[in-house]
């Protein structure tokens, strides 16, 4: 059992990229959508414009996956008896800008977005300004994957 501590480290930081994040984008996409539901009730030629606007928290799961399937590369090759628990944790802890970013940055991004459906309902030829919001958000995210692709770059398993 103690052979495998660091592949099952491993296997917990694709769970921490993957898991986070999309918590977080179905979050952030659910507060989206609680909002843009109630526009398009009234204005049902919405839709589209707001459809938008609610899958933008959505991408944070994306890069969680991402984050997932290169943790899951590193293991490629691999002898995961040879694995050791110092590197195990040291690519599970790469795992945390991803997942923990994304799910904080997919929540607020909801929120973000959510105000955007507001600004569209009153003034849907606005709904670029309400995605540029969005996006200023989702930097964060993007910074994020980036932190973990150059962490997870540095460590050498086996």
């Amino acid at each position: 059992m103690e052979q495998y501590i660091g592949f099952m480290l491993i296997i917990l930081g694709g769970a921490i990229a993957a898991g986070l994040a999309g918590c977080g984008s179905a979050i952030g996409c659910g507060i989206v959508g609680q909002s843009a539901s109630g526009v398009t009730a009234e204005d049902p030629n919405k839709f589209g414009l707001l459809l938008v606007l609610q899958a933008l928290p959505g991408t944070q799961g994306f890069y969680g996956f991402v984050g997932m399937f290169l943790i899951l590369g590193k293991l490629v090759g691999v002898e995961i008896t040879s694995i050791t628990p110092s590197q195990g944790l040291a690519v599970a802890l790469a795992a945390i800008p991803v997942g923990l970013v994304g799910l904080v940055s997919a929540i607020f991004q909801g929120k973000v977005c959510a105000a955007g459906v507001n600004l569209v309902a009153r003034r849907p030829q606005e709904v670029a300004k309400a995605m540029v919001y969005g996006a200023v958000v989702e930097t964060y995210a993007i910074l994020g994957l980036i932190s973990t692709i150059l962490l997870l770059q540095n460590i050498k398993l086996g």
